[in-house]
């Protein structure tokens, strides 16, 4: 175990910026295939506005031995965090087993890493990065997460967090948060971390902590849930609101060339400007998942007005029987 140790503190010294921030992400073998998730990350970085500079800064968390490996080959800083008695080489379905064990792994790591010392931004494998972040966190922000939804006040505990990107500040509150956000998968079994945080940002633990919890602004962190509009201000692009690897690779494929496509209009001074939209998501209109509440459905239906695409959401009641919802305007039908 001390050994471990050791070597992540080794890989995590290489790899920290002047202000001992590291950027992290987690990859398994089926993220870490070849043309899949993980090499469509990397080039986001290299395509990027400058944000090449920050692969130095990129810590690989496998979850597997393959993904370790594979990682190896392309990538400089590599660690193998392996979770004793489960196999996540496998794409991890949402709400499966596995897929909850895979989190609050990730979860009691951060901390440990929050423990070493270190300020970190976690970022999901399938979070495309187009410009540096750093300048649209709150200064004031121990704690700040992404959101599926955005209210447009970055204090309001009522956004909609996505716990796939975050950025966290080293210090006595965050690790205490950490701890008692890992602790709370006790209190909520069956939840999976960001189902937890949806519910323990209200407890009076926050408070008498002090933690300051920021909610990022989806003008600059979007994703399929709500896309940022504004190319010119887009700094990240998150695969949300989608299940299932095949489509996120797909939409993932699409959402870079239309990132292409806006600086090859940047670079043509001649050309006639024309506005660039996102063309995706695509695959990802398509959603299934066996833990969804009303009130998202209800939101997916106003974002998916707002894209002028249709939504199509598949879910299992609570006798496991599939339904059907398709909304129409401001109300849903029904469908067994």
């Amino acid at each position: 175990m001390e050994k471990k140790v050791d070597e992540l503190k080794s890989i995590l010294k290489a790899a920290e910026t002047s202000s001992k921030t590291i950027i992290i992400t987690t990859i398994n073998d089926a993220w870490a295939e070849p043309n899949s998730m993980f090499d469509l990350f990397l080039e986001s970085f290299r395509i990027g506005n400058e944000t090449q500079r920050f692969i130095k800064h990129l810590v690989v968390i496998a979850l597997d031995q393959k993904a370790y490996t594979r990682c190896l080959k392309i990538h400089s800083h590599c660690y193998n965090l392996s979770t004793h008695g489960v196999d996540f080489s496998e794409e991890a379905y949402f709400m499966a087993p596995d897929y909850l064990k895979m989190m609050w792994s990730r979860i009691d790591f951060l901390r440990t890493i929050l423990d070493l010392g270190y300020n970190f931004i976690f970022t999901d494998a399938d979070i495309m990065w187009f410009r540096d972040p750093f300048p649209h966190f709150n200064k004031d922000g121990d704690f700040q997460i992404a959101c599926d939804y955005y209210t447009g006040n970055p204090i309001n505990l009522n956004n909609l967090p996505n716990g796939g990107f975050t950025y966290v500040k080293s210090n006595e509150k965050t690790i205490e948060f950490y701890k008692y956000w890992f602790n709370s998968r006790l209190t909520y079994p069956g939840l999976h971390d960001q189902d937890v945080f949806n519910k323990i940002k209200f407890d009076p633990f926050i408070r008498h902590n002090g933690l300051q919890i920021r909610f990022l602004d989806t003008t600059f962190f979007g994703g399929f849930c709500e896309p940022s509009r504004d190319f010119d201000k887009v700094c990240t692009m998150h695969a949300n609101c989608c299940v299932g690897l095949e489509n996120k690779v797909h939409d993932i494929r699409i959402m870079l060339q239309d990132w292409r496509k806006y600086t090859q209009v940047l670079g043509n001074q001649t050309a006639m400007v024309r506005p660039v939209s996102w063309t995706v998501p695509q695959s990802c209109r398509y959603i299934l998942s066996s833990d969804i509440s009303f009130g998202l459905i209800l939101s997916l239906l106003d974002w998916s007005r707002y894209v002028g695409s249709d939504l199509i959401i598949l879910y299992l009641d609570d006798n496991h029987n599939s339904k059907l919802l398709v909304g129409w305007e401001k109300k849903i039908n029904r469908i067994n």
